[in-house]
Parts: C-alpha cells; sequence; structure tokens
C-alpha cells in the first residue's frame, strides 16, 4: 500500500513538473528573466485567488479587492508574455506594485500588519526581470515611497485603518501572508540554480569539444599529410613504372580528398562554435536545394560502384536553412558511402507528415552495435575507416545534430550490424 501511494505520489508530482515547465517556457524559446516573470505570475495568480475568498471572509475587503487586481494584472502580464511573446512592462510591474502595497499599507494595520513582509519579495521579484540599468532607480523609487509612507502613517495615525485587533487575527494574517516570500524567494532561487548549472555544464561540454579539436588537429590531420608527404617521395623515384606511378598518383589523389574532407568538417565545426549557430530560416524547395549536393554524392557512388536513388517530389519544401541543410545531407551521404561496399546501395526520399518533412538516407552498408548508436552525436566517438580505407575526423554528425536542431529538426538513426543504416531528418513543413 505504502509503495502504491508513494509511486503514485512520484508519477503525480512528474506530471505536474512537466506540466509546470510548459506553463512556464523552455529555456530554448524564452529569456531567463521571462521564465522568472512566468513562475513567479503563476504562483502570485494562484495565491491571490486563495486570498481572495479568505480576506472577504475575514471582513478585509481593500485586501481582497487587491488581491483580485494582483490577479488579473499578473494573469494578463503572463498571458501576454508566455503565449503572445510580448515582453512584460518593467515600469507597469513596479508601478503596480507600489500603488497595490501602498493602499493595503494604510488599509491593513500599516506597520502592524502583514504589507512590510512583501515589499521586499516584491521588489527582489521586480529586479530579477528588469534590465541591469533600472536596478539603482527601482531600489532607489522603493526606498523612498517606503520610508514615505511609513512616515506618512507616524505623521498621520488616523490614515491607518485597522480591520483586526491583534492577537489571533493579527497571527492568522501574519501567519497567511508569510508564503509568498516563501514561495517567490524559493522560484527565484530554484531558476537561478538550474541556469547556473546549465551553464556550466554548456561550459563543461565545450572544454570537452576543444580537447577533442586539439587532438584531431595533432594526430588525424596530422598523419594524412605525412602519407602525401610519403607518396610525393615515392613518386620521384626515377625507377618507378608507369603502372605504379599511376597507382600511387591515385592513392594520392583520394588521400588529399579525405584530408580536405577532414579540413572541412573541421572549419565548419569550428565556425559553428565561434558563430554560435547563425542560422537564416527560409522557405526552401527541398529537391531544388539538395540538386548540387547530390550531383556530388552521385559522382562519389559511381566511383566506388554503389548504386544511389533519389525520391524526392519537386513540390516538397521545407523551412530551414539552406547552407546548413547541404551539409547535413552531404555529411550523412558521404558517411553512407564511406560504410557501404561496391555493389551496395544508397536510397534518399522524402515525404510530408503533418507538420513536418521527414527526410531520410538509408544505405545496405555495414551497420552500426547499439553500442556505437548510443555514442554517436557525442563528439567521443572515434572515427572508423570506411569498406575501402576512407578516413574521417569524427565530427560529421556532431555537426549534423547542431545544424538540425538549429533549424527546429531532429535526426533519427536506425541501424543494424550488416543491414545498414537509416538517418531520418525531420523538418518544419513548408507552405
Amino acid at each position: 500500500m505504502a509503495k502504491s501511494l508513494f509511486a503514485f505520489a512520484y508519477a503525480t508530482s512528474q506530471q505536474v513538473k512537466v506540466r509546470w515547465q510548459v506553463l512556464t517556457g523552455s529555456p530554448s524559446e524564452f529569456s531567463l528573466q521571462a521564465r522568472f516573470f512566468h513562475s513567479t505570475s503563476l504562483c502570485i495568480i494562484l495565491l491571490a485567488t486563495c486570498y481572495v475568498p479568505y480576506d472577504l471572509f475575514a471582513g478585509l475587503f481593500v485586501a481582497a479587492l487587491s488581491s483580485f487586481l494582483m490577479a488579473v494584472f499578473f494573469f494578463y502580464g503572463f498571458f501576454r508574455s508566455r503565449f503572445h511573446h510580448r515582453p512584460h512592462s518593467n515600469l507597469l510591474f513596479g508601478i503596480v506594485g507600489l500603488l497595490v502595497f501602498s493602499v493595503n499599507f494604510f488599509s491593513n494595520a500599516g506597520i502592524e500588519g502583514s504589507t512590510d513582509l512583501i515589499w521586499p519579495v516584491y521588489l527582489l521579484l521586480l529586479l530579477t526581470i528588469c534590465p541591469y540599468r533600472q536596478y539603482l532607480a527601482w531600489i532607489v523609487v522603493y526606498l523612498v515611497v517606503f520610508a514615505f509612507i511609513h512616515l506618512v502613517a507616524y505623521l498621520y495615525p488616523g490614515l491607518v485603518s485597522y480591520p483586526f485587533r491583534t492577537g489571533k487575527n493579527q497571527l492568522i494574517d501574519r501567519i497567511t501572508a508569510f508564503p509568498i516570500p516563501v514561495i517567490t524567494i524559493s522560484i527565484i532561487i530554484g531558476l537561478f540554480r538550474k541556469s547556473y548549472d546549465r551553464e556550466r555544464e554548456a561550459v563543461r561540454q565545450r572544454d570537452v569539444e576543444k580537447s577533442r579539436l586539439l587532438s584531431i588537429l595533432s594526430h588525424d590531420l596530422r598523419a594524412p599529410f605525412i602519407q602525401i608527404q610519403q607518396y610525393l617521395e615515392i613518386i620521384g623515384d626515377t625507377e618507378l613504372s608507369a603502372t605504379d606511378r599511376a597507382a600511387m598518383e591515385k592513392i594520392l589523389r583520394r588521400t588529399n580528398d579525405q584530408t580536405l574532407e577532414m579540413l572541412t568538417g573541421l572549419l565548419y565545426w569550428s565556425r559553428s562554435q565561434l558563430e554560435g549557430g547563425a542560422v537564416h530560416l527560409a522557405q526552401l524547395p527541398l529537391s531544388e536545394t539538395l540538386a548540387n549536393t547530390m550531383a556530388i554524392a552521385e559522382s562519389l557512388t559511381t566511383q566506388k560502384s554503389i548504386v544511389l536513388e533519389s525520391c524526392i517530389d519537386p513540390s516538397i519544401r521545407v523551412i530551414g536553412d539552406a547552407d546548413m541543410l547541404q551539409l547535413v545531407v552531404r555529411n550523412l551521404l558521404q558517411n553512407a558511402v564511406k560504410f557501404t561496399a561496391a555493389g551496395g546501395s544508397i536510397r534518399v526520399e522524402a515525404a510530408p507528415d503533418g507538420r513536418i518533412v521527414r527526410l531520410s538516407v538509408s544505405d545496405t552498408g555495414i551497420g552500426m552495435s547499439p553500442e556505437k548508436l548510443a555514442t554517436l552525436f557525442s563528439g567521443n566517438t572515434a572515427s572508423s575507416h570506411g569498406t575501402a580505407g576512407e578516413k574521417g575526423v569524427g565530427l560529421g554528425l556532431l555537426l549534423c545534430r547542431e545544424f538540425v536542431a538549429l533549424q527546429n529538426g531532429q535526426i533519427i538513426v536506425k541501424s543494424e550490424p550488416g543491414k545498414g543504416s537509416k538517418f531520418t531528418v525531420e523538418l518544419p513543413l513548408g507552405s
């Protein structure tokens, strides 16, 4: 029984967590300030909604009206920001807080009431959602207004209304007001910690990628140049026969092409890291965008005696970045050629499915083991030699994943050892 209750409670908490994340927005869609605003708005709406009937029951009519107005104001700001992507107004947010708390201070026992508990946390919330350049101004304004209304209450005590007596009612007022600052501070600290953890993991991942790049530069990229130098020395031998010379030149050309491919991959990857993934999305006719990429792939498959089939409807359009999409498909085709033996086949096809287009590159190559699939896009997978000894740097698929994600898509891989692989790129459907 206890295990069932625990499982039910855990499942419920996970559902609440997922729905809360949906309501507050994802980091890729909203800034940290916007997510702060969404989270605290939802909490204030819930608390204010609960306080309205309580305040009415306790006879605190001004407090009930203040709670209702705060709930309406925050719901309006939350709805505009979360669902219409319109930024919240820091000026309006700050002024409403000053007006509501000033009125509530005089109508709710002044310094003996609970309003002073909420002033600081509301200012803290305001500072988390406003630009840095406004920090000092808002701090000064709130301190001045806070001091001013307390001075007025001191000089003119008749302006302060006491809707309850000290003792039990005052205790209830303090206890019911205390959750507002506690919950708000908890949300702010929680979001700050999540943001810090996310940034720390991003820095760690960048360090891993830099180490990977240095390793590639010191080994994988240096080795081909050494081979080219050795081949040039052999070709320079005057006793080399014409047949052997032709064979060596063929090997030299292939090594040069592979080195150029590796260098191109490194440059694209380095640029993506330096520029932070600049993407230019547009409506793209898929078949026309990939025409040149398919032509290059056809020459590669012909050299290796591989059959290349293409089945892309000319009417299909996607929303993507032309350069990034071409690089992704070029990498997938090069990998397919690399790991498919002579006599095999590669098929490229695309089909719309609802609001997305599925573009797939499948081959009859050597396939991959489950262990290889698990680390395929990690950037930590060592490059493997192809069926004809082709070599890469292991960054191609890492680039593909990053570039597809920047185009609001994803890559799905299916593969079995000895049965080939199928890479499916899902992109938003164009109009």
